[in-house]
């Protein structure tokens, strides 16, 4: 990233960018941490003309305080950020929401974007990106997950789902999950004891095949293994089958 953007001041606007063209956009926030200007600027400008509102924040500390004054519904992290980084932005917010967390780097190998992953985000795009592409990840990020089944509550072992209500219990206790993490083991949950391959979740849960990536589905299952399994290291709940995908049994 270029390091000779002058910054005198902390970097934020709040900015309305109505759109007739996406109704269903309105309304929604979006919160752009970005350093560099003139990225910065595309984003917003391509993120309004989708009808979004677009909060802006040039630095890691900026962006904690842009986010806690106007939450956001989707927040996009360049890791690579002065002062405080895009993980650790990433980790700041998870530990206080679950809101969809979209990373933006422009080093696409495997330890960072996993790294970004693994600190909380849902899903990642590299730079350069084409509008299209970022706008079909945030709109597959703002989707809900489809109930397996109305008024169900679905049983396997000590664990238990509500689907409806986006609740999930292990022994009786309550188990946090982000909305992604929700999404995947009610899909997973739809067919009990179905092996799911990483091409049907990228495109059940998160919405799209040809942008994903593989690494989304196992970073995340890691990270959902570590909530409602006893043993992570052992799952007895969520299980890989070794070259077709995954499954959820009891």
């Amino acid at each position: 990233m270029p390091g000779d953007v002058a910054r005198p001041e902390p970097t934020h606007r709040y900015r309305s960018g109505p759109s007739m063209r996406h109704p269903r956009t309105v309304g929604t926030r979006i919160l752009s941490v970005e350093d560099d200007e003139r990225i910065r600027t595309a984003v917003r400008m391509g993120l309004e003309d989708e009808g979004w509102i677009v909060d802006e924040a040039a630095s890691g500390e900026d962006a904690l305080k842009v986010f806690t004054d106007h939450p956001a519904d989707v927040v996009l992290i360049d890791l690579m950020l002065p002062g405080i980084d895009g993980f650790a932005v990433c980790r700041s917010i998870r530990r206080v929401s679950d809101v969809p967390i979209l990373i933006v780097t422009a080093r696409a190998d495997t330890h960072d974007v996993v790294a970004g992953l693994e600190a909380g985000a849902d899903d990642y795009v590299t730079k350069p990106f084409q509008p299209k592409e970022l706008s079909a990840r945030i709109r597959a990020l703002l989707r809900r997950a489809r109930p397996a089944a109305a008024g169900t509550q679905l049983t396997f072992g000590d664990l238990e789902i509500v689907p409806d209500e986006g609740v999930v219990r292990r022994a009786g206790g309550d188990i946090h999950l982000t909305k992604t993490e929700f999404r995947l083991l009610c899909e997973l949950a739809s067919v009990p004891g179905r092996v799911f391959s990483r091409e049907q979740l990228l495109e059940r849960v998160w919405g799209y095949d040809y942008f994903g990536d593989g690494r989304l589905v196992d970073v995340h299952v890691r990270r959902l293994r570590t909530k409602v399994e006893v043993d992570p290291a052992v799952p007895r709940h969520v299980v890989t089958v070794r070259g077709l995908g995954y499954k959820l049994q009891a």
